[in-house]
């Protein structure tokens, strides 16, 4: 059974969530699904509020987990705000929450590991190694366990994405993966439940990435070669106040591949980039 201590109905385990849906699916009603790791923000309720536009019924998913985090990353002090989570997604269109333990995610005994290439290669493997490993894993149990007729995913973590759509074509998971774009505040930072961490001095600068990429998005679309627009909004950012920098670069959007020369093909420019011990990620268009 769903815990209804809030107003919103929460499962705690994949039978319960399964029985709900089985449920919706008696009815005839469609359903879509939210992933999140919680600490709720407007960028989330936009992912929500895409979801019920696309289906009958909304999950979400609140659950921080352990298998992308590296031993020397944040898990111990990712924020939780269980009950705050529950409350605004009432007020936004879903219809269930789905909060499980790493318990009964991981039980013991549990020794699957699930790899996606492609996507995965560079940019954030090459600094979290582990990270698309955990990604994936999570994301596959969470599909095969909701069962939904589409996911919603930020554009934010575009890479994330790319990766979870490269997994779903691969493993033929039926659900459709769908990308919302970046919710910014009103200075174009993009947000994140992270940057929460950062002061007040941080978070001015903070909101100067959207526009330095903007700037190289820009002068690559007028003919910059990509190395060079990368290395000057590089050093732009370390002029900022970034350090360090962990990678600015200009990619095809879909598959992630360096661009080695003129392309007809969708690009997209990726950041990575820290403010004291916050690490924020961006990307826009090109």
């Amino acid at each position: 059974m769903s815990d209804t201590s809030s107003s919103l109905p929460i499962a705690r385990t994949v039978v319960s969530l399964r029985e709900a849906v089985r449920d919706w699916r008696r009815q005839g009603l469609t359903v879509s699904f939210v992933p999140t790791m919680g600490a709720l923000h407007a960028g989330h309720m936009a992912l929500v509020a895409e979801a019920a536009a696309r289906a009958d019924r909304v999950v979400t998913s609140v659950f921080v987990n352990p298998t992308q985090f590296a031993a020397h990353e944040d898990l111990g002090t990712y924020p939780r705000q269980e009950a705050q989570d529950a409350a605004l997604l009432a007020e936004t269109g879903c219809h269930l929450m789905f909060a499980p333990t790493p318990a009964e995610m991981y039980p013991d005994g549990f020794a699957t590991a699930v790899t996606v290439a492609g996507p995965s290669q560079g940019l954030e493997t090459d600094f979290r190694p582990h990270f698309f490993a955990g990604v994936a894993l999570v994301v596959a149990k969470l599909l095969n366990q909701v069962q939904a007729d589409v996911a919603v995913f930020g554009e934010k973590d575009w890479q994330q994405l790319m990766v979870v759509r490269r997994l779903a074509r691969d493993l033929d998971i039926p659900t459709d993966i769908s990308g919302v774009a970046t919710q910014r505040d009103g200075h174009g930072l993009a947000l994140s439940s992270r940057n929460a961490y950062l002061t007040e001095p941080e978070l001015d600068i903070a909101r100067r990435l959207n526009g330095i990429l903007a700037e190289a998005a820009a002068a690559t679309s007028s003919g910059t070669p990509p190395a060079e627009a990368e290395a000057t909004a590089t050093q732009a950012l370390l002029a900022a106040g970034f350090h360090p920098v962990d990678y600015v670069a200009i990619r095809r959007a879909e598959d992630l591949a360096p661009l080695t020369g003129p392309t007809d093909a969708a690009a997209r420019i990726l950041a990575a980039a820290w403010l004291g011990k916050t690490r924020l990620i961006d990307n826009m268009a090109v």
